[in-house]
């Protein structure tokens, strides 16, 4: 800065604006100029860069105010060689996940100037890859978000890397460096169903497991027996149904522990979906919950409060990771260092669907 102080500037500025008598726009050069700093400095405010000191940034945007400076979005991204987009690239069988992560984004990227596109791809397809690179770059996103389970995979996380376009992976567990990574820690979710059927009683348990091929399953599944184990507890392998996070999946799932002999006393299914499937084939029997059999999801959708009786459930804040994954992802760095993401944490929601052990079982 030249060392003007407020006064200065609201001078200048009112000088610029009675030469111009408001024939022509102001542009970078004008703020630069009466603000007593670079071009590069005011590219720097405009685009949110932690590197300007906050009296100068202060400054820069005063100036901006005053002569009614507004910055061509489209110009910035030539200027940076990437758009103002932020990518979401999916693969998930379940929309209301989709659809929580997506308004999470959303909220995070408010007042950014960024916007979201989505890209959603079959993890089967052999040219997901591709597709998704192609997509990046004819967009020439800023950034992308990934959600399981292609967060999951290794190869689309070397494309990026390869391209220079920077992303943060939401998954159940780490699998990259910090910067790159929001964890949702699905296996402390586990552990707390476990604890909970068992402080009621609970040791003929089920679990109605996730899509094959994504971590998530595989981490509520370890999280869970971590947890039995702490009351000396197997979980038994003819209780183990594998699902697909679909609520049909849930129906079928639930026929088949239903009738096993004994049948279990207790259901965990990886996600809301699929306890609500569960809960269909009881009534299709004439059972309920939680007098014959405690159920239990994950997740704590909408359908978790839409059901009868309300459905107990891990509560996984999708919204809020979506979210933090935006904000993050807008605070890395050029060379796509910043400070590591922060770490989500799952609680429990105790409602109706789950209870003590039946006196008969």
């Amino acid at each position: 800065m030249a060392g003007k102080d407020k006064n200065e500037l609201i001078a200048a500025a009112q000088q610029w604006l009675t030469e111009n008598n408001g024939e022509r726009k102001s542009t970078i050069n004008d703020v630069a100029r009466l603000a007593g700093v670079s071009k590069i400095t005011v590219s720097r405010v405009i685009n949110q860069s932690p590197s300007v000191k906050k009296s100068t940034r202060q400054d820069i945007r005063a100036i901006m105010e005053l002569i009614n400076y507004q910055p061509d979005p489209q110009a910035r991204g030539l200027a940076f060689r990437h758009s103002f987009l932020v990518g979401l690239i999916y693969d998930n069988p379940n929309p209301q996940y989709v659809v929580n992560v997506q308004q999470g984004i959303l909220d995070g990227l408010k007042g950014s100037d960024y916007e979201l596109v989505v890209h959603p791809c079959e993890r089967n397809n052999p040219d997901f890859i591709e597709e998704a690179r192609r997509f990046i770059e004819r967009q020439k996103l800023r950034g992308v978000i990934l959600t399981p389970s292609v967060s999951e995979d290794e190869y689309m996380a070397r494309m990026l890397r390869e391209i220079g376009c920077d992303y943060v992976r939401i998954a159940s567990v780490k699998l990259d460096d910090d910067r790159h990574m929001l964890v949702s820690n699905d296996s402390h979710g586990g552990r707390l169903v476990a604890r909970h059927l068992c402080e009621h009683g609970h040791k003929r348990i089920g679990l109605v497991m996730g899509k094959k091929g994504f971590r998530s399953s595989e981490e509520r599944k370890k999280g869970f027996e971590e947890g039995l184990d702490e009351f000396g507890l197997r979980l038994q392998e003819k209780y183990i149904v594998q699902g697909e996070y679909t609520f049909e999946s849930g129906i079928a799932a639930g026929h088949h522990l239903l009738a096993l002999s004994p049948a279990p006393t207790a259901i965990f299914s990886a996600n809301d979906e699929m306890a609500a499937g569960v809960m269909q084939a009881m009534r299709m029997k004439q059972l309920r919950a939680p007098d014959d059999i405690s159920i239990v999801g994950f997740d704590d959708f909408q359908i978790a409060s839409n059901v009868w009786p309300r459905l107990t459930t891990v509560h996984s804040p999708t919204a809020d990771i979506g979210c933090l994954a935006a904000k993050h992802l807008l605070s890395m760095n050029k060379d796509g260092s910043g400070i590591p993401a922060p770490v989500s944490k799952p609680w429990l929601v105790e409602r109706e669907s789950s209870g003590p052990l039946p006196e008969i079982s």
